[in-house]
């Protein structure tokens, strides 16, 4: 299948591979070039442009950093939207409001075109692996058509309702994880005193009833990070969960909802950034917050 992916950040760099490996065409485009043709050398075709990647695939997954992003991408004098796009299938799977979703859907269904939601759970590693799991939010028959396409890049496909349930749910399924790094700094606060190997200390929360599962899969990093180690595989960083739990926020407040953890949470995030760890992984934050004393 002719495949187009736009926006060649972490995530999406990997979901190109994946589908690379699976034997498809692929034809990716960034706004920054140097990401897009790093992956020529996997055999991906480059595009100059997103009307250009629009023009050579029959489905078009985009995920990109913010609406920002999404508008530049699609409605620019050389956007997606730009070419010729009917009968076209788009799969947007960017976290962003799901009003922002709903209102890109209707851009491309006036173009002729249909579109889907399908923000994805999961970091780099499972999406080389085929192992995301999938949020989609659309008409179940545009959902079967991008079937053959998910399920190589997912191992566990929900449609949750109409284009923009799929990121609502991803929104609120992230939203205990982002706060859980912080409550973990300050758990192992407490632990200091007793000068336990980090990695038992790690292995301890892991099979107990405080340990989320990405305690299980990501166990050694955390050890290895607050033993001093920088992870350097930067999986999510620190700015990026900053700017989902920003949104997490505004569309609670339009739902009628405060969110006082994830606020004070995103605090110790914005802390974290002015320290200089913007770009550092999420697993920096316990790090960061244990060296902070009163």
């Amino acid at each position: 299948m002719k495949v187009g992916v736009a926006g060649i950040g972490r995530m999406g760099a990997a979901i190109a591979e994946r589908l690379l490996l699976q034997g498809h065409a692929v034809t990716v485009w960034n706004r920054t070039q140097t990401k897009a043709q790093a992956l020529a050398r996997h055999g991906a075709s480059v595009a100059d442009t997103p009307a250009q990647l629009a023009t050579s695939a029959d489905i078009i997954l985009s995920i990109l950093t913010d609406a920002t992003a999404i508008a530049a991408t699609y409605d620019g004098p050389a956007g997606l939207l730009s070419a010729d796009v009917k009968g076209k299938l788009f799969v947007e799977m960017s976290t962003v409001r799901p009003a922002t979703q709903q209102a890109l859907a209707a851009r491309v269904q006036a173009r002729g075109a249909a579109m889907i939601d399908c923000p994805v759970g999961g970091t780099t590693g499972p999406a080389r692996e085929g192992k995301l799991l999938g949020f989609v939010g659309g008409d179940v028959s545009d959902l079967n058509r991008a079937r053959p396409i998910l399920e190589q890049l997912c191992r566990r496909i929900e449609h949750v309702g109409p284009v923009g349930a799929g990121v609502s749910l991803k929104l609120a399924i992230n939203l205990p994880l982002l706060v859980y790094w912080q409550a973990f700094g300050e758990a192992l606060a407490l632990c200091q005193p007793l000068g336990l190997d980090t990695a038992r200390v790690v292995n301890i929360f892991a099979d107990t009833s405080g340990g989320p599962n990405v305690l299980k899969s990501r166990g050694p990093t955390i050890a290895e990070a607050l033993g001093g180690k920088v992870p350097a595989d930067v999986t999510f960083n620190i700015d990026s969960i900053r700017k989902d739990l920003t949104t997490m926020i505004e569309e609670a407040q339009t739902l009628g909802y405060d969110l006082p953890l994830a606020a004070r949470a995103l605090e110790c995030y914005d802390t974290a950034s002015r320290a200089g760890l913007g770009d550092g992984d999420a697993v920096m934050l316990p790090v960061s917050w244990l060296k902070r004393r009163q």
